[in-house]
Parts: structure tokens; C-alpha cells; sequence
């Protein structure tokens, strides 16, 4: 079950901590670690993007190579991409130092960069920051919380989920936490996040369960159509409960399904802390011919600046949403289209229907808005979260860097 209470070191064995040491301007954390007190299998899922920062390409070499870990550091602020050689220097260096002072090897540490890209890691002021780490190593819910908080860029709202099952008569506990507000879409839905669990899994299942659980969840989020060169999101397993999930029995069923649960509410709530957002929107496509289909269709209504314009202004424009599906390279008899915004039948078999306007804008009007598209084409479904377009999304990305 989902967890109401969340924070990444409610699994047994971890510790966590976020402080400041002067990238920010505002003095809010800005440096982060989550360590793992034994060795924890560890698994990830990245950015497709061909352009991938410094702190990614370390970290996924060692998780490759090694497939455990003890811990990880994550920056705010500076992306550490596009920086040449020094940039993976400066992730090493930085990685080496946060392992001495917990007492590890440097590839133990794996490194997280989120931030501007073509901005050098400050070394200086991360060192003295990874000093203040390790004072503040903790269990706490409040540690993991200052964690969360120092990976936050244009996040308004810190995002954490977990879930707690009894197997076996073992209670197994998951935790995620997330950052992300723009420059999100698809493969991998641009972010930085964390999942900690006391299970014990070998790192093959372990990516296996990842990869399964972000497919149809985090890899279902769109806010602008723009997927950045950081995007990394890492599982850890330390073992610690003393239930070992494998491979093809009841409890990976069970653990799976948390799993994905966890990842689903952290997918939403990034969808609705999109920049500038005022509204979380889930796209849904049933009959379509294909998987492939119905992707294209949700990816293509979620990316399009008109229809997420259309639903900030509360404007019942079904004819976006259908020329969208158009336009997005699926294959489908737009005479046979239904639209619903809610439970509101806007279109039907791909023509103008007479509706309730003033329903339609109160529909429209809620903090969350479902648009379903019926396509009579086939049996296949899929669904993506996102959210509208406002003012608000050109003036916080029209000023970025300063």
C-alpha cells in the first residue's frame, strides 16, 4: 500500500541529509546524499538523449560495471553537461571526497547533476558541503526531507512517495523521491530520482523491476516536450529486511506492484508541478490499433502547446485534441473518434457535438482534468500525465539562467 507519510530513508539501513553550501542564491539546500549502511544492489534507467551530462556517464559506468553501491550525491543548480573532460573529473572528485568521509570507495558513490547546462560543478563549495553531509547523516524523517529540498530546481513542491507490504510475514518498505518541473517528456521523463528499499534483490531483477515499473509511470509524464541530458533515475536495495524477492514468484508480483505504485505517484505528482501549472491533466487512448498507436497519440496530445493552452484557458477545443491525435503518426479512423473532457462527450465519430458549454469549462475549471479519446479502432490503451500551459511557464523559463 501507499504510504500518506513518505521520505526516502523510511526503509531500514538508510540515511540521508541536504545543506547548503552556496549554490543557491536563496540559501536553500543544494547538496544532497543518500547512503545505504551495507551494500545495496543498486539499478538505473537514464536520459535517450545523445547529449548526457558528466555526473550520468560516471554513474552509469559504475552501475554497469560494479551493479551495487553505498551511496549517492546529488547537486542542484549546475547540470555538470557539456563541460569536457574536466566535468567528469570534477564528478570523481567530488564522489571521492563524499566517500571518505563515510569511509567507502569512490566508486561506491554515484553522482546526480541537475541544474544549468555548460555550468562547472563549484568543487570548492561542494567539498566543504559534503563536510556538513556527514555531520548531518541521519535516519530522520527531517534528513530526508532537507534531502529532497536540495535537489529542487524550479520545483515548487518536494516529491516523495513510498509504500509499505508484508511478505513472508517481512515488512518491505519502498521510497522514492523526485525532482522535476521542466524540460520533462519521455525517455526518460526529465528528472533526478531516488528509490530506496530494504528488499533483498539481485541487481538483474532489480532492473528489471525498475525498467517495468517507470514504463507506464514516470515514462508516462510530458510537461513541455523536452527531455534534458541528466535525466537519471537509480534504485536501491540494501537487503536489510530480510526478504529476498526473486524472479517469477508471488513475491515479486507483490513487491512489483508497490513498486509501480510508488513510481506512479511520483510520475503525477511531477506532471502537476509542471512550471507554471495550474492544472494536472491525463491523457487516455482506448481502441487503438496498436500499443505503438496509442502512444504516439497521448505523446502527441501531451506535447502540443494548443491543447495544454486550450485546458489553462478552459477552453472546451476538442478540435486541438483530435488534430493532435492526427497529426502524431498513428494510424486510426478519425470518423470513428469520440473525445470526453471527464465524463462530457465533446466529439463524436471525429464531428462537432452539441454540449454543455458551462459544464464543459466547470470540468475544465478542476485542479485535475481528465481528456479520454475513444478511438473505435482497435483494443489497444495507453495514458500520459501532463499539465497546461500558462503565463507563468515563459516568464520562469524566459529568465532560466538568472
Amino acid at each position: 500500500m501507499t504510504n500518506q507519510s513518505s521520505y526516502i530513508t523510511m526503509p531500514k539501513g538508510y540515511l540521508a541529509a541536504g545543506v547548503h553550501c552556496g549554490m543557491k542564491k536563496d540559501g536553500k539546500p543544494d547538496l544532497a546524499l543518500v547512503v545505504s549502511e551495507c551494500s545495496a544492489s543498486v539499478a538505473g534507467v537514464y536520459t535517450r538523449n545523445i547529449v548526457q551530462g558528466h555526473s550520468l556517464r560516471r554513474t552509469r559506468r559504475l552501475v554497469s560495471e560494479f551493479g551495487t553501491c553505498r551511496g549517492v550525491l546529488i547537486n542542484s543548480v549546475s547540470a555538470n553537461a557539456c563541460i569536457g573532460p574536466v566535468g567528469e573529473e570534477d564528478a570523481d572528485r567530488v564522489a571521492a571526497e563524499a566517500a571518505r568521509v563515510i569511509g567507502v570507495r569512490p566508486e561506491e558513490i554515484l553522482t546526480c547533476s541537475t541544474g544549468v547546462i555548460g555550468k562547472r560543478l563549484p568543487v570548492k563549495k561542494m567539498t566543504e558541503g559534503i563536510t556538513e553531509l556527514e555531520k548531518n547523516l541521519s535516519a530522520s524523517e527531517e534528513a530526508a526531507h532537507s534531502a529532497m529540498r536540495a535537489i529542487m530546481t524550479t520545483d515548487l513542491v518536494p516529491k516523495e512517495a513510498s509504500a509499505v507490504v508484508e511478505i513472508n510475514g517481512n515488512t518491505v518498505t519502498i521510497s522514492g523521491m523526485a525532482k522535476g518541473s521542466g524540460m520533462i517528456h519521455p525517455d526518460l521523463a526529465t528528472l533526478i530520482g531516488i528509490i530506496t528499499t530494504d528488499a533483498d534483490i539481485d541487481p538483474s531483477s532489480l532492473d528489471t523491476l525498475l525498467r517495468d515499473a517507470v514504463k507506464y509511470t514516470i515514462n508516462r509524464v510530458s510537461v513541455d516536450g523536452d527531455t534534458s541530458v541528466c535525466d537519471t533515475i537509480l534504485m536501491m536495495a540494501n537487503g536489510m529486511s530480510g526478504q529476498e524477492i526473486k524472479s517469477e514468484t508471488d513475491e515479486y508480483e507483490l513487491f512489483a506492484q508497490a513498486l509501480e505504485s510508488v513510481a506512479r505517484d511520483l510520475a503525477q505528482m511531477i506532471a502537476a508541478d509542471g512550471e507554471g501549472a495550474t492544472k494536472l491533466i491525463e491523457v487516455r487512448v482506448e481502441g487503438a490499433p496498436s500499443e505503438e498507436d496509442a502512444l504516439l497519440i497521448v505523446r502527441s496530445i501531451c506535447r502540443s502547446p494548443l491543447c495544454k493552452t486550450a485546458i489553462f484557458g478552459e477552453d472546451a477545443n476538442w478540435g486541438r485534441i483530435l488534430t493532435a491525435a492526427g497529426y502524431s503518426g498513428a494510424s486510426f479512423n478519425p470518423d470513428r473518434a469520440d473525445i470526453y473532457f471527464g465524463t462530457l462527450q465533446v466529439c463524436k465519430g471525429g464531428c462537432a457535438l452539441d454540449f454543455d458549454e458551462a459544464e464543459a469549462k466547470r470540468i475544465l475549471s478542476e485542479s485535475t482534468v481528465l481528456i479520454d479519446v475513444r478511438l473505435h479502432s482497435g483494443s489497444c490503451a495507453d495514458r500520459m500525465w501532463t499539465c497546461d500551459f500558462s503565463y507563468d511557464y515563459v516568464k520562469i523559463n524566459g529568465s532560466y539562467r538568472t
